[in-house]
């Protein structure tokens, strides 16, 4: 069930620009004139598949926006208005928890310029940007110079001494370079469409125990096999009847397909936003409490009027309406499965094909017991006897849907910044879900419609494993570190919480942000380095901190084998004048460096070529590589990785 709610941060692309140097973003400028004194310059990116360059206009918390900045020379040329963008995208990103405007394809900025003097030949200025895929990001910054007169000269920027010398300056001698010919990347999921079969599998079988479905198990099969004018016919109408009830679940996720196909990102950009997350939060209320019996959901009686007749007619026709009745009837039991298995699909990567997989396995799970009873009937005395059995099912289903309730209106608070449900009021809440229904488990109290019984062992025994969940929780909410590794990915970040304090460092680790400084630490202590290309930006730089380096066997190595060296490519902290110079890249442009990241950028490229990030180093101070660079990649990778690398002592 944690895989279809919160699969949102699995990324499975591999960063072709780290392999190829190849721009992800191009530039193109125009200008035209718009009267005497004014002119409108164009900007036109052209951006690479998988990559999405970001809006002008971020929160502040969020990664870096798109920014021209115009020399300017108040006595020749002002900027008329605010610059402008074609309309992007605008979608809730779930690591950086808000709503952000981005790029795909091609985006276009027009400045107006209000020309003062008339002999103005030439603007130029530079441009500020972040591009991520779905794995790595980059930063960058690019001159343009834009001649307003034919023979105007652009001035390019040129590699004078002082540049050689930095750049020299920045080179590393490395050793074992081989190792720079591959890096290491997490391989992508090989099966996502099967575990969405065999979660919404899951969620079918669970329906299966619910009293709207589990008593017409019996009473179908027994139908179709003395209605049948052979034992043979009677086996294929059930299989029939099994085969079209997984084609309707499937055909209820068709409309979807048709709704991704108009834009690929809208289902994720529908489940993420804020209304939607609040009336998930309601639905599911709404659903918990007809679970505990309070009133019954259901669809219009006419529907199941209509389907019932058709069911009338002779021959397969009539089956699939006894399929489409049964899925109707059932409805106030499947509904609010089904609707988790919705909003789930709809906020991970593949959205409608996803949905399709967990509606087959839905289906199918509900359609496997009349094939398998009509194929071995004397297996129906196995069967046990409906009964109070069932309401208890369906009540634990209940405290279900408010668990899955609450983390939709935790979606929402988080994406508006509320602050109602910090990290451990979540838990607070889910931790008196969890003791309610280890209460009702063990008989304290009881809902509407619960029959008086002895409790059964099964009965017991949910209700211990109830009793460990509820126990689970409460040590994850009194202690500051993250004990909650099972539900990782439905709380709300640890750093949401009552306690969070800000860390110059992550995970409290101690880090180097400038490369010489950590350099001269890794010699004294004759520690290997871990030197961590990294942006304050950078949303899998986030992922891999909080999700792989917080795992215990990875945090030793790093807090105790190792040098960490962070170096922040997209910090914008002026560099002194005398520090200031001109780069030349792999791929011929030179750029001015004159912000702490752009040097860190440089020095990336300069010695790994590569320039994406995550990107990490194991070397020695002397300069020796220890193996292959890696990227974004999972826990058990990353330590592999660590300890091929770093010397046995």
């Amino acid at each position: 069930m944690k895989k279809y709610l919160h699969i949102l941060f699995v990324f499975f692309c591999v960063g072709i620009y780290a392999q190829t140097n190849g721009e992800p973003v191009v530039w193109d400028y125009s200008w035209k004139r718009r009267s005497d004194t004014k002119i409108e310059i164009q900007f036109k990116a052209t951006i690479f598949e998988k990559w999405h360059l970001y809006g002008i206009e971020l929160p502040e918390d969020g990664p870096l926006p798109t920014e021209f900045i115009f020399e300017i020379d108040s006595t020749k040329f002002v900027l008329d208005e605010p610059i402008k963008q074609s309309i992007p995208k605008f979608e809730y990103d779930p690591i950086f928890e808000i709503d952000l405007s981005f790029f795909d394809g091609e985006a276009i900025f027009t400045q107006v310029v209000d020309v003062i003097d008339s002999s103005l030949d030439l603007i130029a200025g530079e441009i500020v940007y972040q591009a991520c895929d779905d794995r790595v990001c980059i930063f960058r910054s690019e001159n343009f110079a834009i001649a307003l007169k034919e023979g105007a000269t652009i001035t390019s920027l040129e590699l004078d001494q002082k540049s050689l010398e930095r750049s020299k300056g920045l080179t590393l001698d490395l050793k074992n370079r081989e190792y720079l010919k591959s890096s290491l990347n997490e391989t992508e999921q090989e099966y996502p469409f099967l575990n969405l079969f065999l979660l919404g599998f899951l969620g079918g079988f669970i329906a299966l125990l619910t009293p709207c479905v589990f008593p017409m198990i019996p009473l179908t099969v027994s139908f179709f096999l003395k209605q049948a004018k052979s034992l043979r016919k009677g086996v294929s109408n059930a299989l029939l009847y099994g085969f079209f009830i997984v084609l309707i679940y499937v055909i209820l996720s068709l409309p979807f397909h048709f709704i991704d196909s108009i834009n690929p990102e809208i289902l994720n950009s529908i489940a993420t936003n804020v209304p939607l997350n609040l009336l998930f939060f309601a639905v599911f209320i709404l659903f918990a409490f007809s679970f505990f019996g309070y009133y019954e959901l259901a669809l219009p009686s006419s529907l199941g009027n209509s389907s019932d007749s058709g069911s009338k007619m002779q021959g397969g026709l009539g089956i699939f309406f006894m399929a489409l009745t049964l899925a109707i009837v059932s409805f106030s039991c499947t509904g609010p499965i089904l609707g988790s298995l919705l909003a789930g699909s709809l906020s991970t990567d593949g959205g409608a094909f996803q949905l399709t997989a967990g509606m087959t396995g839905f289906g199918f799970a509900l359609a496997l017991p009349f094939a398998l009873f009509a194929l071995f009937p004397n297996a129906l005395n196995a069967l046990p006897k409906s009964g109070g059995w069932m309401t208890t099912v369906k009540v634990v289903l209940g405290f279900l849907e408010l668990a899955l309730a609450l983390k939709f209106l935790s979606n929402a608070d988080l994406v508006s910044h509320w602050g109602l449900l910090k990290r451990e009021v979540f838990l607070g809440i889910w931790l008196l879900l969890a003791l309610g229904l280890t209460l009702y488990l063990f008989g304290v109290f009881g809902f509407p419609h619960d029959q008086k019984a002895k409790l059964s062992k099964i009965r017991i025994a949910i209700g211990g494993l109830s009793l460990i969940l509820t126990v689970y929780l409460s040590f994850g909410l009194v202690s500051k570190e993250n004990t909650l590794k099972l539900l990782s990915g439905f709380p709300p970040p640890e750093f949401y919480s009552i306690y969070s304090t800000e860390n110059d460092c992550p995970l409290g680790l101690d880090c180097y942000k400038d490369f010489e400084e950590g350099m001269a630490v890794a010699r004294q202590s004759q520690k290997p380095i871990l030197l961590d290309f990294t942006g304050w930006a950078c949303v899998n730089c986030r992922k891999v901190e909080e999700n792989v380096w917080s795992q215990k066997d990875v945090y030793q190595i790093l807090n105790n084998e190792v040098v960490l060296i962070s170096l922040y490519v997209d910090d914008r902290k002026k560099l002194e004048e005398a520090s200031q110079f001109n780069f030349q890249f792999p791929d011929g442009r030179i750029q001015k460096i004159n912000t702490v990241g752009e040097q860190w950028a440089a020095f990336q490229s300069l010695n790994f070529n590569t320039a994406s990030q995550p990107f990490y180093v194991l070397m020695k101070a002397d300069g020796t590589l220890l193996n292959s660079p890696i990227q974004y990649s999972d826990a058990t990778t990353y330590y592999q990785w660590l300890r091929s690398g770093i010397p046995k002592e």
